[in-house]
């Protein structure tokens, strides 16, 4: 069986993240201010079962749907993927919630990680979850990378836009995200939607959805300043060089469950499908996963998954899933 890789990535910034206390979301959390414990699965009263780091979700995972032989040939996609006995995902493994790289040798935890790995196993087989290669992307390189074959999927809370589409087909929607704002903690009470960040200094990522979002609903920002990556996002924050952080709240969810210095407030305010971005050279490979999409929806495993990922910091029931191919216009 072949280990778990990574290349390359911000080690040193994921090693950071996964160190930092877990805690809860104001507007987002539980009454008990607990941090997501990503840990152990939940029984039907939502107690824990201490199973350890990612125990819910690697049981949901060991689970997973298996496809047939016959739908597997049936598809050059994925079985070039079962021949190589890898699958290839670009993404990231620095965000808590969705995709969080592990500091004990084991897979990576959340929900974008554990769609991933339900992908291997549904294309390799049984132990297939352990066989992802996890080769890191950023907004702007994400494109690229499946353009050139580097990856074989980008799961990476990518929104789905007209303009991606352009260049790159998606599958799904999997997840229903939306444009959110973080701010630091002490200011949570004076920021609460677009309509208070009026005359503020704004900050979101090169090349996302959040500058559309901006644009749309911010009047006259003071400023508008884009950066590369997550990291340098929350630093300009934090360092008070901003005075809010606007992008999709699976990310900014991420940042507010690994660090107490900064919150997310209110609702999303745009919304923001998020999909399995792969390359328009694979015809037949949107076809394919979104057949596994629906089978996890089925079976309940995209239930389960988010219950024990998602559902850790964010208060109910887990939502309806998306429907696979119901892509925005």
């Amino acid at each position: 069986m072949t280990s778990t890789t990574f290349r390359p990535g911000r080690r040193a910034v994921v090693a950071a993240a996964a160190a930092l206390p877990l805690i809860g979301l104001a507007a987002c959390s539980s009454d008990t201010g607990a941090g997501p414990d990503l840990g152990g699965s939940r029984d039907d009263e939502g107690a824990s079962d201490g199973g350890g780091e990612g125990g819910g979700a690697t049981g949901v995972i060991a689970s997973g749907p298996v496809a047939a032989d016959d739908a597997i040939a049936a598809s050059p996609w994925a079985t070039a993927i079962k021949d190589k006995d890898q699958l290839v995902r670009g993404g990231t493994v620095a965000n808590q919630v969705f995709s969080l790289a592990s500091v004990s040798g084991g897979l990576p935890t959340g929900f974008d990680a554990g769609i991933t790995q339900l992908l291997a196993r549904y294309i390799l087989g049984e132990g297939g979850e352990e066989k992802v290669e996890y080769i890191d992307t950023t907004v702007e390189t994400r494109e690229t990378l499946v353009q050139n074959g580097t990856v074989d999927c980008v799961i990476a809370t990518y929104s789905i836009t007209p303009e991606r589409l352009e260049v790159i087909n998606f599958a799904g929607p999997y997840y229903l995200s939306g444009t959110a704002i973080q701010v630091r903690t002490e200011d949570a009470e004076t920021i609460s939607g677009p309509g208070d960040l009026t005359g503020l200094k704004l900050v979101t990522q090169a090349n996302s959805t959040g500058i559309q979002a901006i644009e749309e609903f911010v009047t006259d920002p003071a400023n508008v300043e884009t950066l590369p990556d997550n990291e340098s996002c929350v630093a300009a924050l934090k360092q008070g060089r901003v005075d809010a952080y606007v992008l999709d709240q699976g990310v900014l969810l991420g940042n507010s469950a690994a660090d107490p210095e900064v919150t997310v407030v209110g609702e999303p305010f745009v919304d923001d499908p998020y999909g399995i971005g792969l390359s328009k050279d694979s015809e037949d490979a949107v076809d394919f996963v979104n057949t596994f999409l629906q089978e996890i929806i089925d079976s309940g495993t995209w239930n389960e998954l988010w219950t024990s990922t998602v559902g850790e910091v964010i208060d109910g029931e887990a939502p309806e899933p998306p429907v696979p191919g119901d892509l925005p216009a």
